[in-house]
Parts: structure tokens; C-alpha cells; sequence
């Protein structure tokens, strides 16, 4: 009865149902090529750099990393090149690691003719390319899975991942962050009929989903032993991509999804069947990751986001692709003011 009402309650966009869902999912690996297609897609490694010897250092910086200042530990701005720039620039294009199936922040639009990817994180990705190649189309896009954004980095896949990515003292030891470009907080979904009413007791008895590599499972995972979460919380759906749980949801085979706000604020805008429940039990920043020792690419991508909010261009972003989401929190609305170490 469960599946058969949310089948009935979709609409729209995300109304096609699960099915058109999981069709979208199976080309989250392809690699997306909208404005590069002559380019070879097996791009080099743009920093050169030793992994050793970068992370012995940032491990030693990252010592007094803590969930409250993670975000505070990128390098200042400058416009300076240096070797993976230089190497970007030889290249050409920019290679950057982005979702294809999150609605308001990187999906194909099935109204677009074009088939290009549109939405927040692209828009960034897009201005990146165009303050440091002067083209706001050189940029190669590929499709990452959630749980393989610190290794499409760390292999040289791709120059940097713009993907609602979380800046947490971990992922500092194995990427480098740029400053935060977006707040938001973990925060529950789940069917509109469900009792299920937040981050708590309700969730006693109940599956719950959440992406591998995500930091909603690392918080689902530390509160389920520390007693926060009710021992009965089955935590044990995992998959490889966030927007996976929606269709697990969407089907019945899981109770509740835990995942950003931002992005929860965007399925519940897909799916009328589904609400967000409760409020943010976290607060997490959203940063440009790219590999250690790429610190003339850290810094040139903090001059970029520095005018990106001067200039309007956050703003607009904003306004164009998340302004209107029910649901999206109210301090979501104005970018991060950025700290530097």
C-alpha cells in the first residue's frame, strides 16, 4: 500500500517515478564531455605533486582541526600561478567532478534540449573555468558517485569536485578544501505520512538510507553508539549514490532518508509525497575540493568564490536555482563569510 500511495503522489519533474530515477542513475558513471569531446579523457595529474609529503604536512596543520573550524582552514586568495594551474592552462580546459542527478544543484534538465547540465554547483564550476581560462565553456565535466569524490581527486581523475561536498577535518587530511561556498545542515526525509518526526525517538524501529562516504552516515554511525540514536535504528542501507535513497524511499524499502538539507529541501521539491522532518541537527559547509599540494589552485579558486560573492554572481546562482525550494533553510540564503588559516 505504501509504494502504490507515493507511485500515485508524484508529479511533475520528479513525478516520472522511480523507474525514470534509476534510468538517470545508471549513466552516474559515464563521463560527461557537453563542451570537451575532442579532449582525451584520461587527464593528468595537474599538480605533480607527492601525496606523502603533502599530507604529512597537512596532517600536522589539521591537528587542531575540530567540526567547528574545519571550514576555517583553507589558504587565502591570491592570483599567483603556479604548477597545476600552469599545467590546467596548458591542458586547455578545466576537469571538474559534478552530480548529474541532484535537482537544483547539478542534473540534466529533460526540458533542455541541449541535454547540458545545469544548477548551482555547475554554475560555479562554469565561473571557475572562466576566471582562470577565460572561458566559461572550458570545462570538462564527469560524473561522480558520492562515495568516489575524495578518490577521483586523489588519482588525478579530475582537477577539483564541485559537488556538495562537506569541508570536515578527515577529508582535509586526504583533500584540500577551498573556502566554504554554501552552509546547509543534515536534516531528515521522509514520506508525508509518515510518523517519523525529526532527528529522534521516531526514528526507533525505523530503516533508514544515506550515501556511502557521506557525513550522514558518519553521523548516523557515531549517534547509533553513543546512544543518540535509538539502538533500534537500522542504519544499515548504504549507497553509492545520494539520490539512490530517494528511490529506496520512493519504493518503500527504506523509512527515512538522512542527508544535507540542501539536498533533502531539493528531492522533497521533486517528490510531493515526501517532506522534510524536523529541522538541521548539524551545521556543514560546502567547499571546492581539489588534491593536497594543489596550493596555487586553492588559492586562485578563493580569489575566484571572494569576487563570486562581491559581484553578484552567488547571488544570482541562488536565486536561480535554490531560492524557490520549500524547505531550504533560511541562513542557506547568504554565502558563507570565509575565515583563512
Amino acid at each position: 500500500m505504501r509504494v502504490r500511495r507515493l507511485r500515485a503522489g508524484l508529479r511533475g519533474w520528479g513525478g516520472v517515478g522511480a523507474m525514470a530515477v534509476v534510468c538517470a542513475l545508471a549513466l552516474a558513471f559515464v563521463l560527461l564531455l557537453p563542451h570537451t569531446q575532442s579532449h582525451d579523457s584520461a587527464a593528468p595529474d595537474p599538480g605533480g605533486h607527492s601525496s606523502q609529503g603533502t599530507a604529512q604536512g597537512l596532517q600536522a596543520r589539521a591537528g587542531t582541526c575540530t567540526d567547528a573550524n574545519a571550514q576555517d582552514r583553507s589558504l587565502s586568495p591570491s592570483g599567483a600561478d603556479g604548477p597545476t594551474v600552469d599545467a590546467i592552462r596548458a591542458r586547455g580546459y578545466l576537469s571538474v567532478g559534478v552530480d548529474q542527478n541532484s535537482y537544483g544543484w547539478g542534473y540534466r534538465n529533460p526540458n533542455n534540449a541541449s541535454g547540458a547540465l545545469v544548477g548551482f554547483d555547475i554554475d560555479l564550476a562554469h565561473r571557475i573555468a572562466k576566471d582562470l581560462l577565460g572561458d566559461a565553456n572550458k570545462v570538462q565535466f564527469r560524473a561522480i558517485p558520492t562515495n568516489e569524490r575524495i578518490p577521483a581527486i586523489r588519482s588525478g581523475r579530475v582537477d577539483m569536485v564541485v559537488r556538495t561536498m562537506t569541508i570536515t577535518c578527515d577529508r582535509l587530511q586526504q583533500v584540500a578544501f577551498s573556502a566554504p561556498y554554501f552552509l546547509t545542515g543534515q536534516q531528515v526525509l521522509a514520506p508525508r505520512t509518515s510518523p517519523i518526526k525529526g532527528y529522534d525517538r521516531t526514528l526507533a524501529g525505523r530503516k533508514v538510507c544515506s550515501a556511502t562516504g557521506s557525513t550522514a552516515y558518519d553521523h548516523l554511525s557515531a549517534d547509533k553508539k553513543d546512544g543518540t540514536l535509538p539502538a533500534s535504528t537500522d542504519i544499515s542501507t548504504t549507497v553509492p549514490n545520494q539520490l539512490d535513497c530517494l528511490v529506496r524511499l520512493q519504493l518503500g524499502e527504506v523509512d527515512a532518508v538522512v542527508t544535507d538539507g540542501a539536498l533533502a529541501a531539493s528531492q522533497a521539491a521533486q517528490d510531493p509525497a515526501v517532506e522534510l522532518k524536523g529541522g538541521t541537527f548539524t551545521k556543514e559547509y560546502y567547499g571546492v575540493a581539489m588534491k593536497l599540494g594543489a596550493d596555487d589552485l586553492v588559492r586562485q579558486v578563493n580569489r575566484i568564490l571572494e569576487n563570486y560573492r562581491k559581484d553578484g554572481g552567488w547571488k544570482a546562482s541562488y536565486d536561480r536555482w535554490l531560492s524557490a525550494t520549500p524547505g531550504m533553510d533560511s541562513e542557506s540564503a547568504t554565502p558563507p563569510t570565509p575565515s583563512y588559516r
